[in-house]
């Protein structure tokens, strides 16, 4: 089954606690603070794999978590950082934040890693608190919380060389012929439903992949048809090749059938228009198809003015012309770069590109509601999970950085006075003006 849409959840590993611990040894009297830092958490980092094709995996396991760090130990030594999460997907995938839309990496390259979420950071220890005014802290830091995040993944076929066109015109069928791949051929509209890859051996020492990809019709840039689903694999497509049942067998006009399926790419991404393009007219086999040829020729004439197009005669049923159409396909790959670039896809150029580094700032809001006062930010939440609130110690450092952020005199600003309760997160605490708060 060919898969190329996907939705998993990734959270880092949490980073490892710090401890609480003092020196004891014989003769080392007042040794103070020993108690180490805990390592850091395992990122979840996606890699390119060119062996694979799909999304196939990720039907049966959306859930990756890395893994969590160890706690610190005596002695001042570190608890070990978690080994990182890596996990493989297909050349050709955007990942793309499910929440904001914003786009994390557009993955094209072998090998290509990007960090999906990040593990959490370790808490320190107490010796790391300790000051000349408290030499013997009693508190520790709790782990950082990985990044967690649900996270699309939109696979685009990489292939050289796709094939597009009406249902029924011959796609599938050259396909097999010029490649071992075996898609699935039927005298029906829409046989086929997903891309199709094969690697065509040009036969002078050349090849390149090949994509059979499902039939057009009218509106699909709308998402009539398989619409949508077929124009994403287009994009990453090098040069294309514009199939065309030159004999009528269908009952439509070749003509009519190139001008529609050209208005359909240009009207889902302009760049597309512009893409090198091989007019392929297949089943010339059939009775009538050398007078459709020239009168389709006349028609792109006065279509086109001066510009020229590619035609190339076939027919993949007795192999005719095949061949040439092979050797032309490869001499247009050798003038084309070698991969679109990421602004030229439309759905990724419309997106600001996201990057993990991105710092929050420490600002915060206070507010009163009825009785009470309260105090909302990330940064100091953050921190709150990384306190320890059940000693005396941890609680004055925890007012003390409050205070220098500011945010005990933005309460008095508001009204704020001795014994009220100021909320910040889960916890209440009383607001002494002038001391500090006090856990209740």
């Amino acid at each position: 089954m060919f898969v190329d849409k996907a939705k998993v959840f990734v959270k880092g590993g949490d980073g490892g606690n710090g401890i609480v611990s003092y020196r004891r040894e014989l003769y080392v009297p007042n040794g103070g603070p020993a108690g180490g830092d805990g390592g850091r958490g395992g990122d979840v980092i996606f890699v390119v794999d060119e062996g694979l094709r799909t999304l196939m995996d990720f039907r049966y396991q959306r859930h990756f978590k890395g893994e969590r760090g160890e706690r610190g130990k005596v002695k001042g030594m570190h608890g070990a950082g978690a080994e990182d999460m890596y996990v493989r997907i297909p050349p050709g995938t955007i990942i793309i934040d499910e929440d904001t839309q914003e786009v994390i990496a557009d993955m094209t390259r072998n090998g290509q890693k990007v960090v999906v979420a990040k593990g959490g950071r370790g808490g320190r220890g107490n010796m790391r608190f300790a000051t000349a005014k408290n030499p013997a802290p009693d508190f520790a830091e709790n782990g950082e919380e990985g990044q967690e995040r649900w996270i699309t993944m939109e696979l685009k076929v990489m292939a050289d060389v796709g094939l597009v066109g009406f249902p029924s015109v011959g796609k599938s069928t050259l396909l097999s012929v010029v490649s071992g791949a075996k898609p699935k051929i039927g005298a029906y509209h829409f046989t086929t439903l997903t891309p199709n890859l094969g690697v065509v051996d040009v036969g002078d020492g050349r090849s390149f992949v090949m994509a059979d990809l499902p039939g057009l019709i009218e509106g699909a840039h709308e998402g009539i048809g398989l619409g949508h689903e077929f124009l994403r694999h287009v994009e990453r497509t090098r040069v294309i090749l514009h199939v065309i049942d030159m004999s009528g067998s269908e009952g439509r006009d070749p003509f009519e059938d190139w001008v529609k399926i050209n208005e359909e790419l240009k009207l889902y991404n302009p760049v597309l228009a512009e893409r090198p393009q091989i007019i392929v007219a297949n089943k010339m086999d059939m009775p009538d198809a050398e007078a459709q040829l020239e009168l389709f020729k006349e028609q792109l004439k006065e279509f086109g003015g001066e510009i020229e197009y590619d035609i190339m005669p076939a027919s993949s049923l007795t192999k005719q012309g095949v061949q040439e159409l092979l050797y032309k396909a490869a001499d247009v790959l050798a003038t084309v770069p070698e991969a679109p670039l990421i602004e030229e896809v439309k759905e990724v150029a419309e997106r600001k590109v996201y990057t993990m580094e991105k710092k929050e700032e420490d600002t915060f809001t206070v507010r009163r509601e009825n009785d009470w006062f309260v105090v909302e930010s990330p940064a100091v939440e953050r921190m709150m999970k990384r306190i320890n609130l059940n000693t005396y110690d941890a609680v004055m450092r925890f007012a003390r950085t409050l205070r220098k952020m500011g945010v005990d005199e933005a309460l008095r600003k508001i009204g704020a006075k001795d014994g009220d309760l100021v909320h910040i997160g889960e916890f209440s605490f009383e607001f002494f003006e002038g001391t500090d708060y006090f856990y209740e």
